[in-house]
């Protein structure tokens, strides 16, 4: 099935991709070729990365269809996925939190809040933004590091660390 997409976007394919794919970074992004680097960064090929307009489209053109043959060999996971457009435009919350929250007494919310009270005193800021970013936001280790201009191993042990304060104190 095909369906239109906003204006910026110049692709009608309507698959199912996780969001985070190379794949999907790459094409989402018209003006350049996104591409993970040896560290796991990804980096951007600029059209001004090239000598010429038609050197940029092959290219641009040629990643793309390659991330989308490689994508699409791991398709039968994804086909139970929203589509990358739509993933982008939502930021709600999942169906379990939906049907479950209203459940929830007003003890359990309480008990909740104090829970995450007690592991933010517990923490350094430091060792409570990495462990948000790597189990809410669901970041890995290597991107937290490059986020925050540290090694991995420096985010690891901050993260041991922080988890091992957690499960002594709690």
């Amino acid at each position: 099935p095909l369906q239109k997409f906003d204006s910026k976007f110049k692709f009608l394919e309507v698959f199912m991709f996780n969001p985070k794919s190379d794949y999907a970074l790459n094409k989402l992004d018209q003006d350049a070729i996104v591409c993970p680097s040896v560290t796991g960064v990804h980096t951007r090929l600029t059209r001004e990365d090239f000598d010429t307009e038609e050197e940029f489209c092959f290219w641009k053109a040629f990643s793309d269809g390659d991330y989308q043959d490689t994508e699409a060999a791991g398709r039968s996971y994804y086909d139970k996925c929203v589509s990358l457009g739509t993933a982008q435009k939502i930021a709600a919350q999942s169906a379990e939190d939906d049907f479950f929250f209203p459940l929830l007494s007003s003890s359990q919310k309480q008990q909740k809040n104090s829970l995450l009270q007690q592991i933010k005193v517990m923490l350094t800021d430091i060792q409570y933004r990495r462990l948000w970013m790597l189990c809410v936001e669901e970041k890995s280790v290597d991107l937290i590091a490059a986020l925050e201009g540290v090694s991995p191993r420096a985010i690891y042990l901050s993260i041991a660390k922080a988890k091992e304060i957690i499960v002594n104190n709690l």
